[in-house]
């Protein structure tokens, strides 16, 4: 019988000693101060230098999936590459949501990649309470899983509605920025860096505060989502937080270079719908099993294989439908028209 991927909650395993805890999470202050030296200066990111860095955030989980194979075997490795792919797709989902925040507060390119490193450290941060949280309850409570299996699943419909309409989110609608409009003044212009500022003798938060409160709030939804999702892949506390650390330190690069393609995915939300429904269903039938030795289980190779078909092709899928879409408007003619139909004398 295959071994599976999600542990006997009565005894929790990990692969991570005190050490490897340690260097794993110096290694990741070290890439966040790397991170906070490259945007101390703002300044506008071109596509070699999104180009570059993604490469290197993408080549590193990698490289380190295969230490976690030839240490721990086969089984650990799949989980850890499994469970890096689920976070990474996700992510990627994410990006859509930063996208809708940056643009509707007209964010200034320069300082959107120091937005973006703070949406991720809060992001961080968040998902490892819900990382320890998760890992006791999955400790004391067998039933989690069925808990987890139905966050998921409720998560998939709500994906699966917004990717079948085409309303969005109304970034003005989220609780975050309504409480703070309430309590404090927001200026009327970006200053610079700074999340605030005195006027008039009051302490006013500028645009850019704003926002950063805007992205840490999705941080939270996006924690809820994440971290039970990748508990349906495996139960070692040690590979989900470092599945999630690497998907999320990759982000302030790859938005840069996603940010133009990310409305050509038209179908992703479909697919990030089945991934998540995909693993509730793998979580509810774990949690069966325990009650009904009967009931089958989900492999994780085969989870895995589920995932990579899955996300295959709903980008094939989206990029035939692009092409094939006859409404789609070539980008030189948008700027084309935008040339001739805004004029610097324009009054509005």
């Amino acid at each position: 019988m295959l071994s599976q991927s999600v542990p006997d909650p009565s005894e929790l395993h990990t692969i991570a000693d005190l050490n490897l805890w340690l260097i794993t999470v110096g290694g990741i202050l070290a890439l966040l101060a790397l991170d906070f030296l490259i945007t101390r200066r703002p300044h506008a990111v071109s596509m070699k230098e999104a180009l570059g860095w993604s490469a290197f955030y993408i080549a590193l989980p990698l490289t380190f999936g295969l230490y976690v194979w030839n240490v721990h075997g086969h089984q650990i490795g799949l989980e850890y590459y499994t469970g890096y792919l689920v976070e990474k797709s996700l992510s990627v989902d994410n990006l859509f949501i930063f996208i809708l925040i940056l643009t509707t507060f007209a964010v200034p390119r320069e300082l959107q990649q120091r937005v973006l490193l703070f949406g991720i450290i809060g992001a961080l941060v968040l998902r490892t309470i819900f990382i320890a949280l998760g890992a006791v309850l999955i400790s004391q409570f067998a039933a989690i899983f069925l808990v987890f299996g139905a966050i998921l699943l409720f998560t998939a419909w709500g994906v699966l509605k917004d990717a079948r309409s085409d309303t969005h989110t109304d970034v003005n609608e989220l609780k975050a920025v309504k409480i703070v409009r309430r309590f404090w003044p927001i200026t009327d212009d970006y200053q610079g860096t700074k999340l605030s500022v005195r006027e008039q003798g009051k302490r006013a938060l500028t645009p850019l505060g704003l926002v950063m409160l805007a992205i840490l709030g999705t941080d939270v939804v996006f924690a809820v989502d994440s971290v039970p999702a990748v508990y349906g892949i495996t139960g070692d506390p040690y590979l989900v937080f470092v599945t999630n650390a690497f998907a999320l330190l990759g982000l302030r690069a790859l938005y840069f270079v996603l940010e133009g393609a990310l409305g050509k995915l038209r179908y992703l939300g479909y697919g990030l719908a089945l991934i998540l429904a995909f693993i509730g269903v793998k979580l509810v039938l774990h949690w069966a099993h325990g009650v009904w030795e009967g009931v089958p289980t989900v492999p994780t190779l085969v989870s895995l294989v589920v995932i990579v078909v899955v996300l295959v092709v709903t980008a094939v899928a989206s990029i035939v439908a692009e092409k094939r879409d006859p409404t789609t408007e070539d980008p030189e003619d948008t700027d084309a028209i935008n040339q001739t139909t805004v004029s610097p004398t324009d009054d509005r």
